[in-house]
């Protein structure tokens, strides 16, 4: 198991770092504006539906899931919320990192906690409105997951860099596999052997103006 440690981001915000990587988990300039940028506005407010089924390719910190879940109340729609994380992080790092914080509401930590303590593997209530299904699967076994019909992937694997096995062809094959027509994949990153191998896979790609910090992402639409 690679050792993380915890950094503080730009916004003050703390982030996990895996040194022997230099990679983290969140962007170095802040994961409220990361995540809010990539995977609220360019991705859960582009879906005008009432119901919708997600995928997160990188459970996490948990940040993402517990973002959305308050976007699902404050919208009013009805999210089920599938998620795969083969490295599940410790309750002690997950304290130390405080994203309840984040979130202007009382309800936020006891909703944050009971994300990462619900059981793996069946579909759990968090909210009449949000509903979660954690996986703790490798990526590439997608394919033998009832997963089916997702309207929005969040793809927010460690970057290219380090993985670059989890940004090709056959990771998006499967992916696309799962998604419903007119549905969307949105990620942080904007590589171009990454958008080739979308675009192979069956995507439509469009680079869009990036996060802080980042020029460009890239949202990807199953037509």
């Amino acid at each position: 198991m690679l050792k993380r440690v915890v950094v503080t981001t730009k916004e003050g915000s703390k982030t996990l770092q895996i040194p022997e990587w230099n990679e983290s988990y969140h962007s170095q300039h802040g994961i409220l504006q990361e995540a809010s940028h990539v995977f609220i506005k360019n991705g859960l407010e582009l879906i005008n539906l009432s119901k919708i089924s997600i995928l997160e390719m990188g459970f996490g910190t948990g940040f993402n899931a517990l973002l959305t879940l308050f976007k699902a109340l404050n919208y009013n729609k009805k999210i089920t919320y599938y998620t795969l994380e083969k490295y599940p992080l410790e309750i002690n790092e997950l304290l130390e990192l405080e994203y309840w914080k984040l979130i202007d509401d009382s309800r936020a930590k006891d909703y944050y906690l009971q994300l990462h303590h619900c059981e793996w593997g069946r579909i759990v209530q968090i909210h009449e409105n949000f509903e979660i299904v954690k996986y703790p699967s490798d990526f590439f076994d997608l394919y033998k997951l009832p997963i089916h019909n997702i309207n929005l992937v969040y793809y927010d694997a460690f970057g290219a860099r380090v993985q670059p096995h989890l940004w090709e062809e056959e990771i998006f094959t499967q992916i696309i596999n799962t998604m419903a027509p007119q549905s969307l994949l949105t990620t942080y990153s904007s590589k171009g052997s990454a958008r080739r191998a979308m675009q192979k896979a069956g995507f439509s790609v469009e680079k869009i103006a990036g996060p802080m910090g980042k020029r460009e992402m890239v949202n990807a639409w199953k037509i």
